[in-house]
């Protein structure tokens, strides 16, 4: 494989430099001095900024990008596009070296002592964002890449000058399995991907497999209140490699005691360490699925040598990356406006939940009605999950669907958007197919009122919605 030397800038090529991930590392790459040209298909703020930082970005893929760019030394591409891709097997046949974003992220990886990585099908940017606060905090000046906007880095990178990296890896495609990390965390197992994994078995043992890729010496963080705990620690008995857990179990050995919340729904907790008390630990983000996020970042800083303030205080200091249970702000007509980018069921479920809770701590004067707009990710994922997500949106008092989004296969014809709303209704739930955004729109400036709060769920552009709605 090809090694990228970051002390010797060259010209590097980045195909869907768009994404959160990729615009990161090119942006990252610039930074430290080399040539960055790109290309994306899909509009974004990122392409945008990238821009304006003096990157090149084609707004297709084709083989005049790179025959106007002589002097690339190596291509990076992101695992969303195809193999035909144009600029990919130009790269191919021209010889010119080609690594996928998991290997350029592993590679830059291995130039930090401390790399964390934070893995789990749920969870991992709100932890990456605790994390980050953390040691920011505690003075470490670390690189960061995340995978949404944090307001502490201005974005979703940051560039330190330190041996500390805190990255979010990322299971689809086996991507994190090109990176080799002091720390690894492992927040929770799901069955997510199933269009690469195919079943339950191969997902668990693809994250046994990621803890295997932890530094001999280093940890292993992995939630000891899930059922899968045991075969991550059979994947892992021949490492050299400290394993640790976190949860609300008694067995944990970071546990979260006496959990409460606040008024705003912030969770707070007594955090117990080997079986001994050792503080108070109050959460900016809302919602008790946090615990579990942040006693993973406790355990991990322990481990690092964090002073038990800076832990405490990063994590008080750290609200919700952008997209992740974001406010919004309140319409004309008294709507609260909660953007999420919860894509899977279970990542629903919690969403929800937590604006039921939201609702149920206002004074019963101002309890409103719960509505969600939402937009799934691939057929695949609303095939596999149809009665998951229908479970999830019958938690509200009112679900929008639109059109399923679908950037990465073709319709097959065998599911649709009205199917999410049939198993809704079938639930008890009011559920409306409405299908493009503008008549979602419509829809919620004719029937919401006064107090109520609307959730806009999905990875996609759904969250526009909300703003078009507070713009007006």
């Amino acid at each position: 494989m090809y090694q990228v030397d970051f002390r010797k800038p060259c010209h590097a090529h980045f195909i869907g430099i768009g994404g959160t991930s990729m615009s990161g590392l090119a942006r990252l790459l610039h930074e430290e001095g080399f040539t960055v040209t790109g290309s994306d298909t899909v509009p974004s703020k990122y392409c945008d900024n990238l821009r304006k930082q003096g990157i090149t970005v084609y707004p297709e893929h084709s083989e005049e990008n790179m025959k106007n760019n002589p002097d690339i030394e190596f291509v990076v591409y992101t695992a969303a596009i195809f193999m035909d891709n144009p600029e990919y097997t130009y790269a191919l046949s021209h010889n010119i070296p080609v690594l996928s974003r998991a290997q350029f992220l592993g590679q830059l990886m291995d130039n930090y002592n401390y790399g964390v990585a934070v893995a789990g099908t749920h969870g991992k940017t709100t932890t990456t964002a605790m994390m980050s606060h953390i040691l920011m905090k505690a003075g470490k000046d670390p690189s960061i890449t995340i995978g949404g906007d944090l307001d502490l880095i201005g974005g979703n990178i940051r560039i330190g000058h330190s041996e500390y990296f805190v990255a979010e890896a990322c299971e689809y495609t086996n991507s994190y399995h090109e990176m080799r990390p002091w720390v690894s965390i492992i927040l929770n197992i799901d069955n997510d991907h199933l269009d690469f994994f195919h079943n339950m078995e191969n997902i668990v043992k693809s994250f046994g497999e990621f803890g295997r890729k932890v530094k001999d010496g280093g940890m292993l963080v992995v939630n000891g209140d899930m059922p899968y705990l045991p075969a991550i620690r059979e994947a892992v008995k021949d490492k050299d490699i400290h394993v640790v857990t976190f949860g609300l179990g008694e067995d944990c050995d970071y546990r979260a005691k006496n959990v409460r919340l606040d008024a705003a729904v912030h969770p707070s907790y007594t955090l117990v360490r080997n079986g001994e008390e050792i503080g108070e630990i109050t959460l900016s983000v809302v919602g008790k699925h946090h615990v579990w996020n942040s006693l993973s970042a406790v355990a991990a800083s322990d481990f690092l040598g964090i002073p038990f303030e800076d832990i405490r205080e990063g994590l008080r200091s750290c609200p919700s990356a952008k997209r992740r249970f974001e406010y919004k702000g309140i319409t004309k007509q008294g709507v609260t406006i909660i953007d999420d980018y919860g894509h899977h069921p279970a990542e629903c479920d919690v969403t929800i939940r937590a604006a039921r809770e939201v609702l149920e701590h206002r004074p019963e004067a101002e309890r409103g009605e719960l509505w969600v707009a939402f937009q799934s990710h691939t057929h695949s994922r609303t095939k596999d999950h149809l009665d998951e997500f229908a479970a999830a949106l019958a938690l509200a008092d009112h679900s929008l669907v639109a059109d399923i989004r679908d950037d990465r296969e073709a319709d097959d014809g065998t599911v649709h958007a009205r199917d999410i709303v049939e198993r809704v209704k079938a639930l008890g739930s009011d559920s409306v197919y409405l299908g493009d955004f503008a008549t979602i729109e419509k829809y919620i400036l004719k029937n919401c009122k006064n107090n109520d709060l609307l959730i806009t769920l999905g990875s996609g552009p759904i969250y526009t919605i909300g703003e078009n709605l507070l713009r007006q």
